[in-house]
């Protein structure tokens, strides 16, 4: 597996991550020991960023990666994140009350993380939403004592502003923000992934695949679990699907012509967006791990980015990736 550097702090992981957020959270269901399966092959395969959150279950997810890493810290990269005010009433994200990124909060909640991990550092800290309550550069002032106290290796931002990003970058350095960007979420290329250039800042999209949609598989919500978070997504309803299948067929078409697979060639498009771009794709199962991380040997020509780009053109997309409540927390 190549590998990238993530910022100017030295963070140098595997040029495609593993988002493990699907193993415990969000789309129904889950097999630990299939699960466990797949994570002990990523390693194999060389995958050495693994990606998660306290909110992922809320909790389960930092645990599962403890279970199944335990004597593999050597080898993997961890990235970890805070920011959301869990309660303890519902199932999920109906858990979530809010965000909260007080200097207490953020103490208390890399000490939980700390201790479901089973570590003694995080690898790469998010601050999972900017908390418009507590300052950026109060936050990162937080996060920089945990660095000089060896708890944490290096920062990160999720789904910040390209000036909340300046603002936290002159605090400390930030290895890496982190977004959803795909061929169906473009809006970071206009401000946040140029910010990320000109400050020498690792871009990590999440959702590279449009959770799932990208892959050509996933047509209707017909096959997706009763509890499955895309079934109350805006892009996910029926005419929303309806609208944007055009557009996959168009990838799938170029995908063919390619001898590859829809989902490797959205993934090796992004890869080529920048050195310093390492998409984590979510998979719960050994195929789909084996295929994605096929597709970071893949390059594409001029021509090939150029179709690829305007077969799935900026804009084209219909539905918001989030409700309207969610949305409301990104681009802070």
């Amino acid at each position: 597996m190549k590998t990238r550097t993530l910022g100017s702090t030295g963070l140098s992981v595997s040029a495609i991550g593993l988002g493990c957020m699907g193993m415990s959270f969000a789309y129904g269901g889950a097999d630990e020991a299939e699960s466990i399966r797949t994570l002990h092959r990523a390693v194999e395969l060389g995958v050495t960023m693994f990606d998660t959150a306290e909110v992922y279950g809320p909790y389960a997810n930092e645990e599962l990666l403890a279970r199944a890493l335990c004597g593999l810290r050597g080898k993997v990269s961890i990235a970890s994140k805070f920011g959301f005010r869990i309660g303890t009433q519902g199932q999920g994200m109906q858990r979530v009350t809010g965000v909260d990124s007080r200097p207490e909060q953020v103490r208390a909640a890399v000490e939980g993380s700390l201790a479901r991990l089973g570590v003694e550092s995080i690898d790469l800290l998010y601050q999972h939403r900017v908390d418009p309550a507590v300052p950026i550069e109060e936050v990162v002032g937080v996060m920089a004592e945990l660095v000089r106290e060896g708890k944490v290796l290096h920062l990160g931002l999720s789904e910040a502003s390209a000036d909340t990003l300046r603002r936290a970058h002159a605090v400390h350095p930030i290895a890496a923000l982190q977004s959803e960007y795909s061929l169906w979420s473009r809006e970071v290329e206009d401000e946040v992934l140029p910010a990320c250039r000109e400050l020498g800042v690792g871009f990590v999209p999440y959702s590279p695949l449009g959770r799932g949609f990208l892959t050509g598989r996933l047509g209707s919500t017909e096959g997706l679990a009763a509890d499955d978070y895309r079934r109350g997504l805006p892009r996910f309803q029926d005419a929303a699907l309806r609208a944007n299948a055009p557009l996959v067929a168009r990838l799938e078409q170029l995908a063919a012509a390619r001898g590859v697979s829809a989902a490797q060639l959205a993934l090796a498009w992004l890869l080529a967006q920048g050195e310093q771009i390492v998409p984590i794709p979510g998979v719960r199962r050994l195929a789909n791990l084996e295929q994605n991380v096929a597709a970071a040997e893949l390059v594409l020509s001029a021509a090939e980015l150029a179709a690829i780009a305007a077969a799935v053109p900026a804009g084209a997309v219909r539905g918001a990736r989030y409700g309207e409540q969610e949305m409301a927390m990104v681009g802070l």
